[in-house]
């Protein structure tokens, strides 16, 4: 995916009430900027960290900006969750995912009980796959990990796949990683031990677990490469702290 238009470089001064974020443009200017994500967003929130934004084309939108990602080091991380669906989705449509490859048919918002909905519905030949799909932004020490927030939403979502499996049908959970110094995945079980609790069992279930890393960068981003993954509790035993390692 490639931004239609440049994005405009800014300084985060801070984010408050989750969806705003409060941004310093290169002419000194202060604005507030719109922050399309749910989570805490730890390890990529410092006040002072460069930031990038987008800009609607909507007059009577009140806050014209998007937070679309933040530097932290020399790495930007992704943190516009609303784009997320549409990248896995293009990257599917692209054949970039071995995992859901040979795909007729994608539906969206998909409805699988009359209180839930996931996020894709796969049509590959006689066989099709619910996918459920989640942003990742946190990472410490190059291990990737979700949620960076307890999600009851999350692990109902979770449930739902796992009671899709055990009655046959293909299921997914697919963890895009935005931020390319992440070497592997691991659940936040530290942070949610009910999600990392729900993910093993999902697992055991027969529901697939996804992970692939984005390239994010002011250009666009784009879906790089599948990550290693651990169902353990911060994985000691993965002892990943960079590429080739």
């Amino acid at each position: 995916m490639l931004f239609a238009s440049p994005l405009t470089d800014g300084i985060l001064i801070k984010r408050y009430k989750r969806f705003l974020a409060d941004i310093q443009l290169a002419d000194g200017n202060i604005v507030t900027a719109h922050c399309p994500n749910t989570g805490t967003m730890l390890t990529c929130s410092s006040p002072g960290s460069a930031v990038c934004l987008s800009t609607s084309a909507n007059p009577g939108r009140k806050y014209p900006y998007t937070l679309e990602m933040v530097k932290v080091g020399p790495t930007w991380v992704g943190v516009n969750t609303a784009r997320t669906n549409g990248l896995v989705t293009e990257a599917i449509m692209n054949g970039q995912i071995a995992e859901l490859s040979n795909v007729d048919r994608i539906a969206s918002e998909v409805k699988t009980s009359s209180h839930t909905r996931l996020d894709l519905h796969l049509r590959q030949g006689k066989c099709s796959t619910y996918v459920e799909i989640k942003n990742c932004s946190l990472a410490i020490d190059g291990c990737a990990m979700f949620p960076d927030a307890v999600t009851t939403r999350g692990a109902k979502h979770l449930q739902e796949l796992t009671r899709l499996a055990k009655e046959g049908l293909g299921a997914a959970i697919f963890f895009l990683v935005q931020r390319m110094d992440a070497y592997c995945f691991a659940p936040a079980t530290h942070i949610d031990p009910d999600y990392g609790k729900a993910l093993q069992l999902a697992n055991a279930a027969g529901v697939r677990i996804i992970v692939y890393r984005a390239n994010v960068s002011p250009e666009g981003i784009h879906v790089d490469s599948p990550l290693p993954f651990s169902n353990e509790k911060y994985p000691e035993d993965l002892q990943i702290k960079g590429p080739g390692k």
